[in-house]
């Protein structure tokens, strides 16, 4: 099923969030902006982990029995957007979707007008370590599971753990995708990384299948706005997921949020200062959440260990809520698809895919 998207706006929410006046940075009001400024669309999207993707990426053996959060996490979230009025991509794991017990939930996403992207079959966030079976394989496997639960056909991939390779691209566009969302421009991969080391007991062999988890140090050199892959005469437009212009900075929910259990004033101002510096840049965002955000550590104590899972769920809705507003003081916000067309129609950068994975990751080249 070719995938439509609704762009109905709301211009008042349900529910007016009375919060004291300190909550508020400059130029920030208790009310959402009813219409944006520029009329150029951002675009948010979730990528549906579910529980058993996090342990496995932790090295916990309780992930063969594919445990699962969906139950709370997906109406919690369905209920966030249908209140914020846009709908917005969801990437699925295409196990997921093959489980029974997850496929009326899963369906009920597409039933609600959010747009369906792939998020691979296994989830491995190693996928540059693949051959072109290997990931033939998880495209096709995780497709067929996705279109048989949800009747959409994806035309969006994001690779686990922001992991892609050129194969993978070259795939992409042999089976007809219309955008790639898996590069991550930050500095901090390694950083990332590292503590997630630190949290983890992982032997030899699962640190050196995770040793790029989360990028390289150079991947900060990526563009942080969109630009076509040129694969062997064909082209592929790439989504970056929105770090802080100049600065590289990760500004996706889960950073925020973990930012927030220490100081929500300056969760807030790191946002309002990413928002601020993407008007400035022209940089139409690409804002990132995970089901863990819809959650904390009382939904799934198995998960505590993981960023920003002790801020409490109240709270965290009440920081989206704000950041979202940030967002459409400038912009649309929406699914990665309506992005996509729109970028599709502009002459943006062509970087060709030798430079993917095997050269500096700043060659980009503009035709």
């Amino acid at each position: 099923m070719q995938q439509q998207v609704s762009l109905n706006r709301v211009v008042v929410h349900e529910q007016k969030l009375n919060l004291p006046s300190f909550f508020f940075l400059p130029g920030m009001t208790d009310q959402p902006t009813p219409a944006n400024r520029s009329g150029i669309p951002a675009s948010i999207s979730l990528d549906l982990d579910n529980m058993w993707a996090y342990l496995k990426t932790h090295g916990d053996p309780n992930w063969e029995s594919f445990p699962g959060f969906f139950e709370t996490a997906v109406p919690r979230f369905l209920d966030f957007f249908r209140k914020r009025g846009f709908p917005v991509t969801v990437f699925i794991i295409g196990k997921d979707a093959s489980i029974p017990s997850n496929q009326s939930v899963l369906k009920s996403i597409a039933d609600a007008g959010h747009e369906i992207g792939n998020h691979s079959y296994m989830h491995e966030p190693w996928l540059q370590r693949y051959t072109r079976e290997q990931l033939l394989g998880e495209l096709e496997k995780s497709e067929k599971a996705i279109l048989a639960t949800t009747g959409c056909t994806p035309v969006g991939f994001r690779g686990p753990g922001f992991s892609f390779s050129d194969e993978l691209l070259r795939l992409l566009v042999e089976r007809n995708y219309q955008y790639d969302a898996s590069t991550f421009p930050t500095f901090l991969g390694p950083a990332a990384r590292g503590y997630y080391f630190l949290k983890s007991r992982f032997d030899r062999s699962q640190k050196e299948e995770r040793k790029q988890l989360f990028g390289k140090f150079s991947d900060g050199f990526q563009s942080v706005k969109p630009y076509h892959w040129e694969i062997d005469g064909r082209r592929l437009l790439e989504i970056p997921v929105t770090t802080m212009p100049w600065f590289k900075l990760p500004i996706h929910a889960s950073y925020f949020m973990y930012l927030a259990s220490f100081n929500t004033f300056a969760a807030r101002t790191w946002f309002w200062t990413a928002t601020k510096m993407c008007a400035l840049t022209g940089t139409a965002p690409s804002l990132l959440l995970h089901a863990l955000d819809f959650l904390d550590e009382t939904d799934v104590p198995e998960l505590a260990f993981f960023p920003g899972m002790k801020y409490p769920l109240k709270k965290k809705m009440v920081l989206l809520n704000r950041c979202i507003d940030m967002i459409e003081r400038h912009w649309l916000p929406g699914t990665m698809l309506t992005q996509a067309k729109h970028f599709q129609e502009l002459k943006l950068p062509i970087r060709s895919i030798e430079s993917a994975t095997r050269a500096p990751r700043t060659a980009i080249a503009i035709r």
